[in-house]
C-alpha cells in the first residue's frame, strides 16, 4: 500500500535539535470547583509522534482543548517551538502552527470536497481577508488538489463532503488540518469507528507525515492502532499525568494497567 499525506510544500522543518516542539509546565484547569487537568507537565520533540492517552474522563480532551486555545488554562504555561502562546487566542496559535482534528468530524457538508480545503487556508492566513482578496485563487485550489492526492480523495474532489464514507471524511478532516502548515499537529481519535483496514491505511499516512510536520500528538483508545505508530506515550488518570515514556513500558506501568483496569477487591 502506498499512502502518502504531506503538508503543502513550505513548510518548516524540525526544530532544532534540543528545543522541544511542544511544551507544556504545570497546566492546570478548573471548571468552577472540578480540577480537570492537575499540574501536567509534558513535552513533544522534534520528528516525535506522541500517544496522548487515558479512561475516558482523564482529560485528554480538556488538555487538548487548552493547548490549542478553546480553553484557557487556570495556571501554567505553554510554549510552541520556545514561543510562549499561553495567553494567546485560538485562532493565533492556529495561525502560528498549531493544526488539529476534532472527535466529531467538522467539515462543511454543503460544499464539494475541494471546497473544504481552500477554506482551511484562509483561516490559517497571517491575513486571511487580504489573503481571500490578493492570493490567487488557483494556487489555492492547487494546494487543495495536491493534498486530496495524497489523502486518496482527488477522485472525489467535486462530490459534496456530505457523500463521503467515514474513513474518507476523516482523511478530509487531516487534509485539511494540514493547509495551514503546521508545527505541531493534534490529531483527535482519528481512529474512531473505522474498520482494521481503514485504521491500517490511517496509521501508514499518518506516519508518513513525520517527514514534513514537526510534531503529531495522537489521542486515541485503539492500543493496537497506537502501538505500531507511535514513538511515546503519556498517560492521564483524573487529570495527572501517572505515566510518560516508550509505548511497550507504559503499557506494562502498573499505574496504567490499574487506571484502565482497576483493582480487584
Amino acid at each position: 500500500m502506498n499512502a502518502t499525506l504531506t503538508a503543502p510544500m513550505g513548510t518548516a522543518g524540525p526544530a532544532t535539535a534540543g528545543n522541544a516542539a511542544l511544551s507544556l509546565r504545570g497546566i492546570t484547569k478548573h471548571f468552577g470547583g472540578v480540577v480537570a487537568l492537575d499540574g501536567v507537565d509534558l513535552q513533544v520533540m522534534p520528528g516525535e509522534i506522541l500517544a496522548l492517552v487515558g479512561p475516558n474522563g482523564a482529560g485528554k480532551s480538556v488538555l487538548v482543548n487548552v493547548i490549542t486555545g478553546a480553553y484557557e488554562a487556570s495556571a501554567g504555561f505553554i510554549h510552541l517551538g520556545g514561543r510562549d502562546v499561553s495567553r494567546e487566542p485560538a485562532h493565533r496559535r492556529a495561525r502560528l502552527g498549531m493544526g488539529r482534528t476534532f472527535q466529531n468530524i467538522r467539515l462543511l457538508k454543503r460544499m464539494s470536497v475541494v471546497e473544504n480545503v481552500p477554506v482551511a487556508i484562509k483561516q490559517h492566513a497571517a491575513q486571511p481577508f487580504r489573503s481571500l482578496l490578493y492570493r490567487g485563487a488557483k494556487q489555492d485550489m492547487d494546494i487543495a488538489m495536491g493534498l486530496l492526492e495524497q489523502a486518496g480523495l482527488a477522485g472525489k474532489a467535486g462530490e459534496s463532503a456530505d457523500a463521503l464514507a467515514y474513513g474518507e471524511a476523516r482523511r478530509l478532516e487531516i487534509a485539511r488540518s494540514l493547509a495551514g502548515k503546521p508545527q505541531l499537529l493534534l490529531l483527535d481519535e482519528p481512529a474512531a469507528g473505522m474498520n482494521d483496514r481503514e485504521t491500517e491505511d490511517l496509521a501508514e499516512r499518518i506516519h508518513a507525515l513525520r517527514d514534513t510536520v514537526p510534531a503529531i500528538v495522537v489521542i486515541e483508545h485503539d492500543m493496537g492502532f497506537l502501538k505500531g505508530l507511535c514513538d511515546r506515550m503519556a498517560v492521564l488518570d483524573y487529570g495527572r499525568k501517572i505515566a510518560d515514556g516508550p509505548v511497550a513500558e507504559v503499557l506494562d506501568n502498573p499505574l496504567v494497567v490499574q487506571a484502565y483496569l482497576g483493582t480487584d477487591e
